[in-house]
């Protein structure tokens, strides 16, 4: 299983991103991708700076995927503070 964490903080340029587009391409429905962001779908566009290919790698990981939403509460912030009142 390929994991990415915290997806969309960085901007990848042309051939980063393209690079990227081909690791999920040849991993598309046989092997397993899992990938965390914050950011929704909509605002991927700023870290894939080519809208077509931000469509095109969109297109790859959601096609017969799971999404699982979490809501925007951030797990570490909650459990500073669980911590902190204990």
């Amino acid at each position: 299983m390929l994991c990415l964490d915290e997806f969309g903080y960085l901007n990848l340029d042309r051939t980063g991103a393209k690079l990227l587009f081909q690791i999920f391409t040849e991993r598309e429905e046989r092997k397993a991708i899992a990938v965390a962001s914050n950011a929704p779908f909509s605002e991927w566009d700023k870290t894939f700076t080519e809208e077509r290919l931000c469509s095109a790698i969109v297109d790859r990981l959601t096609f017969n995927g799971y999404l699982v939403e979490t809501g925007n509460d951030s797990y570490r912030l909650q459990s500073t503070l669980e911590r902190n009142r204990s």
